[in-house]
Formats: structure tokens, C-alpha cells, sequence
């Protein structure tokens, strides 16, 4: 294990093996990090916070602080982050609010300089968040998703699987699997056809995805008469199960 001597570490703090914490780290009394972890200059990582193995976290990143809400009253609340993540310059990532709740991030995540994830949002695996994103609080992501720069989505919204939000995109209502979304506020455009090829979706599961967007977007069908249309014409592919699924658990409404 590499510590620099400036670094502050609590003694109760638990660090894996092989970790490297950089100068001027700052790591508090009930972090845990796994093996491997290495931690660039500057890092602050506090609260009741765990990581995996081998994340890696560059300067300025304050993971596990205290959440920004107004609401919060005490207690214990944590952050739970896997492995294999990349955390860059200035991202901030903030415990929950409410006493026992948690903010958690998957495994295989990038999220680059100055992202911020607030309090009870819940990140899958493989997700991308590009420069200046943001979620406010209890925001979900599902796996490979990706945002690009300056996309800030509202409270409670959720992201689908494989779905891309455009850059400055202001997003308010649910963002569904497989389709990218842009705007102020965000429309869905049409599927997000580059993330499905790099995933390795085949074609022939695009081409029906293709049609499920037409029914939800371009037919004037209402949201229930396009999900039934799917179900009745569409194959009952996984990709097209799990769209019909994710729309129907909306709460917010589909970004359309």
C-alpha cells in the first residue's frame, strides 16, 4: 500500500490492499475502501462510504459527503459504490437523505470531471456521464446508459438501459431504454442506434425497436394503446418486454 505522507487518514477507516491514496487525501472515520483503489491527489471520501476494488478517483472528487437537501434530519445514511469505477476531476457524489438510506453506483461506471450525483440515486453498470452531467436526488440509471455533457436530470426521473441523453439536455420526465432523448426539455428522437450497435444488439432487434418507437412516438396512439399495439404486433423480444415494462412502472410520464 502507497500513502503519501500528507494524506489524512481516520485510524477506524478500512483500506484494501495495494490501494494508493495520493497527497492531501482526505478519508474519514467509516470509509471502506477496497483493494486496489487508488486515490489521486486532493480526494475527499467521508460518511458512512464503501467502495469496491479497483476505483479510481483524480482530484478534487468529494465522495460521500453529507446530502444537500433541506430535508435531511440525521442519522445514517451511506453511499455504496462497486468496482471499477471511474470518478474524475471535482465529481461530487452525496449520501442520502432520509436515516438507513443509501446512494448507490454499480460497477464499470465513468463519470468524468465536475458530474454531480445527488442523494438516493440508484446507477447501474457501465454508464457513462460525461463532463458537467447532473442528477438531482433519487434520479435511477439503468446499465450503459449514457449523458452527455451538461445534461441535468430532474428529481426522480429515471434513465433507461442503453438510452442516450444529448448534451444540455434538460430532462423531466422518463428517459426509456434504448432511445435517445435531447432537448429543453428533452424529447425522445429515436433509438439510440450507435449504443445498441457498440453493445452488439443485432440488427434485427434495432429494426423492432424501431417500430416500438414509432408506435410510442410518431403514431398519435396514446401511451396505453401504443404499449398494447407492441404487445399485440411486436415480437416479444427482451429488449421489447423491457421497454413495455420500464414505461408502464413510470411515474413521471415518458420524455416524448
Amino acid at each position: 500500500m502507497r500513502i503519501h505522507p500528507t494524506a489524512v487518514i481516520h485510524p477506524r477507516a478500512q483500506l484494501g490492499a495495494d490501494c494508493e491514496i495520493g497527497p492531501y487525501c482526505v478519508i474519514g472515520e467509516h470509509v471502506e475502501l477496497g483493494d486496489r483503489c487508488r486515490l489521486h491527489s486532493h480526494v475527499v471520501i467521508d460518511g458512512h462510504t464503501r467502495l469496491g476494488c479497483d476505483n479510481e478517483v483524480f482530484p478534487f472528487a468529494a465522495i460521500g459527503l453529507r446530502t444537500q437537501d433541506l430535508k435531511w434530519r440525521g442519522g445514517t445514511t451511506r453511499v455504496v459504490i462497486g468496482d471499477r469505477n471511474t470518478f474524475r476531476e471535482g465529481v461530487t457524489v452525496h449520501s442520502a437523505t432520509q436515516d438507513g438510506g443509501a446512494t448507490v453506483i454499480g460497477s464499470d461506471n465513468h463519470i468524468l470531471a465536475y458530474c454531480h450525483i445527488a442523494h438516493d440515486c440508484v446507477l447501474g453498470n457501465h454508464i457513462v456521464m460525461s463532463s458537467y452531467a447532473g442528477l438531482a436526488g433519487h434520479v435511477q440509471v439503468e446499465d450503459q446508459a449514457v449523458l452527455a455533457g451538461y445534461a441535468a436530470v430532474h428529481q426522480f426521473c429515471r434513465i433507461g438501459r442503453l438510452a442516450m441523453v444529448g448534451g444540455c439536455s434538460k430532462v423531466v420526465q422518463d428517459v426509456p431504454p434504448f432511445m435517445l432523448a435531447d432537448g429543453s426539455p428533452a424529447e425522445t428522437i429515436t433509438i439510440n442506434k450507435v449504443g445498441l450497435e457498440r453493445a452488439g444488439i443485432p440488427e434485427e432487434v434495432q429494426a423492432v425497436l424501431r417500430q416500438a418507437h414509432r408506435l410510442l412516438f410518431r403514431s398519435g396512439l396514446t401511451i396505453p394503446n401504443a404499449l398494447a399495439r407492441i404487445e399485440s404486433e411486436l415480437p416479444p423480444l427482451p429488449e421489447v418486454q423491457h421497454l413495455v415494462a420500464f414505461i408502464r412502472a413510470s411515474e413521471r410520464g415518458i420524455s416524448r
